[in-house]
């Protein structure tokens, strides 16, 4: 089975992305692309010599997915990672490429779903928080879990202390999980999803 081909979607720093770039798979990074044009990911990814591109959020959410399609069919993309992507991918592109999107969530899913799920622990009072790799599907962090890392609250922990330790364990966790990927593939079976 040939290499398969990986696109990048990021909308930040770029942290999870330098990840994979400073790894093995850098080679099977065919782009980066992202909804911001001055997102310090593009820059990250042109430093390592991998193509970028941009797709601005439009006024209809339709449009813009369809757009995002477009770009990733160019690209003969085979899977699709969101590290840091802030955007809800929608229906075109969950069906052109279903079951081959994965993304990383910075929770114990599906504890803490959505856009602020370090604060939502922290405010939660849990001792116990982490951070997930799984496939994405049509809801909002529901789709079936890859892979888990738990990582502690500490007495004290702030937003920003405590998602700087989950990052940690995320770049880890992505880098190790997507290189399994490539070596053995996966089978999804529901919401079980087993390697091989």
């Amino acid at each position: 089975m040939p290499d398969p081909r990986i696109v990048v979607l990021a909308s930040g720093a770029g942290t999870l992305l330098q990840a994979l770039l400073d790894s093995e798979l850098r080679r099977l990074i065919v782009a980066v692309g992202s909804d911001q044009p001055e997102a310090p990911a593009l820059a990250r990814a042109r430093a390592a010599d991998v193509p970028t591109f941009v797709v601005p959020m439009a006024e209809d959410r339709e449009v813009w997915n369809r757009d995002v399609v477009k770009h990733l069919q160019a690209l003969e993309t085979d899977l699709v990672v969101t590290a840091g992507f802030m955007r809800v991918l929608g229906g075109p592109v969950i069906e052109a490429f279903e079951n081959r999107i994965i993304n990383s969530h910075p929770a114990l899913l599906p504890s803490f779903p959505g856009a602020h799920a370090v604060r939502d622990a922290i405010e939660s009072g849990v001792k116990v928080t982490g951070c997930t790799i799984h496939i994405i599907d049509e809801g909002v962090d529901t789709g079936p879990i890859i892979a888990q890392c738990p990582v502690a609250v500490r007495d004290g922990d702030t937003v920003e202390s405590l998602h700087k330790r989950i990052k940690e364990h995320e770049r880890t966790l992505l880098v190790d999980v997507l290189g399994r990927i490539v070596r053995e593939g996966v089978s999804i079976d529901g919401r079980t999803v087993e390697f091989g």
